[in-house]
């Protein structure tokens, strides 16, 4: 049954939202966990459909998962792996899964991992993760949708990526914790989740450096030298710069709370250089308000610590409508400018030049139906509806609760006017029928 999200417009938040953990960081420690022949806690797992999928790979493997979803954590015993194949059945749903291709080498010395789904937003291919793999022993190849590796041994080596590859750096570093000597990751991803990934790694026991840098070396340990752990994951940098977005669209304010407000410092930077107003209130809770017309401002998606691309879309939903002419250049993924045509629809001026996005803004967008293509960019259109004239109906909401957890509730906590419907305008998530509370 289809759902949609009904938001009212031009309603200024007030309040405060608390971030959950990250979503592209908690699958990675769940995928890490296969390497230890033993129980892993892991805390602040947030409630996605994302996470599910992760747990039914690894039950699929053999490890027993236990998830408490009020307490938002998650155990895995991984004490006895039974098989050694992520079917396509799970796998072709979220690309994060594909991430046990290096813990089932590194424990196992064999993997078969179908190839990747999850969002369509361009072209990611695994051939880093093959070459990372490769340098340590492994033998692959693709074979009827899936990557098949096979070692008599795994041994440390250099690899060198072209660019930064989150999900292959993540790959490696997992193979890697049980390889004979030293590995050195060279012009490695840089991102937050790479070190919490590394954090959890060495509190299992493995012996990681440099993560957070550009090299990262991981000297090779034995597989009794791991041992179960428990863990808590980092806050959601791309929630908490969605919820500074939302906020600045409505002309409201409010308080986010559980951040690392350094993991956002440059889209921090530009959303003050629009006109917006941030302060901390302590070193993790921010202050957001907006009360004026934003500013045009240009940028340039880059791997961490430049602008995230995954917020991409939601900087551009508040360029719609800010004084002047904006330039937003997509330098990762081509497919990344699918929200663009929904934007159209609400009346945004956007004119495409492959990976430039020319924006012109306009005095005020206009709620209509619209449709969310990818995860990120389900969120950019909730911004745009914060800020449109009259309600904006948006649907493709599966995307969405790929990434946020408890969203209706949590813009509700904003002083939002937001309701889930189905086909038939009964509200599944708060017990609603056509906006009124039953």
């Amino acid at each position: 049954m289809s759902e949609k999200l009904v938001i009212k417009g031009q309603i200024p938040t007030k309040g405060e939202v608390s971030v959950s953990g990250a979503k592209n960081s908690v699958l990675k420690l769940m995928a890490a966990s296969l390497l230890c022949k033993d129980t892993c806690v892991i805390y602040n797992v947030p409630c996605l459909s994302d996470v599910e999928i992760m747990l039914e790979v690894l039950s699929e493997l053999g490890a027993k998962c236990i998830y408490d979803k009020k307490l938002k954590k998650v155990e895995i015993d991984s004490s006895n792996l039974t098989n050694c194949t992520a079917s396509k059945e799970f796998v072709s749903k979220m690309r994060a899964s594909f991430c046990v291709l290096g813990s089932l080498v590194g424990r196992l010395n064999e993997a078969k991992v179908a190839l990747p789904g999850g969002c369509k937003i361009g072209e990611r291919r695994v051939n880093f993760h093959i070459k990372g793999l490769e340098a340590l022993g492994c033998t692959c190849k693709i074979d009827d949708g899936y990557v098949i590796a096979k070692a008599s041994k795994l041994s440390g080596a250099t690899v060198c990526f072209d660019i930064p590859s989150v999900g292959a750096t993540e790959n490696v570093m997992m193979a890697a914790v049980l390889a004979q000597g030293t590995t050195i990751i060279q012009n490695a991803a840089q991102e937050p989740e790479i070190v919490d990934l590394a954090n959890f790694l060495k509190s299992m026991g493995a012996q990681i450096e440099g993560a957070g840098t550009n090299q990262i070396v991981i000297t090779g340990v034995n597989q009794s030298d791991l041992k179960g752990c428990e863990y808590t994951t980092l806050p959601d940098r791309i929630e908490a710069g969605t919820y500074m977005s939302i906020i600045i669209a409505s002309r409201g304010e409010g308080i986010i709370r559980n951040i690392f407000p350094n993991h956002l410092t440059l889209f921090t930077g530009k959303l003050l250089e629009m006109g917006a107003k941030i302060k901390l209130i302590d070193p993790n809770t921010m202050e957001v308000s907006n009360n004026q017309r934003l500013k045009a401002m240009n940028f340039i998606t880059q791997p961490y610590p430049g602008f995230p691309t995954d917020l991409q879309a939601l900087a551009m939903a508040l360029l719609c409508c800010a004084d002047g002419i904006s330039v937003v250049t997509e330098s990762l993924y081509e497919n990344r400018f699918m929200h663009i045509p929904e934007l159209w629809k609400m009346g945004a001026n956007i004119i495409v030049n492959k990976k430039h996005a020319i924006i012109k803004g306009v005095d005020c967008l206009g709620g209509t139906k619209v449709q969310s293509t990818d995860l990120r960019a389900g969120a950019a259109l909730v911004t745009a509806a914060v800020m449109a004239r009259g309600e904006t109906e948006i649907s493709g909401l599966n995307h969405i609760d790929r990434g946020y957890e408890n969203f209706v509730d949590k813009l509700r906590g904003l002083n939002l006017d937001v309701v889930r419907i189905n086909d038939n305008s009964a509200d599944l998530m708060t017990g609603e029928i056509n906006g009124t509370r039953l």
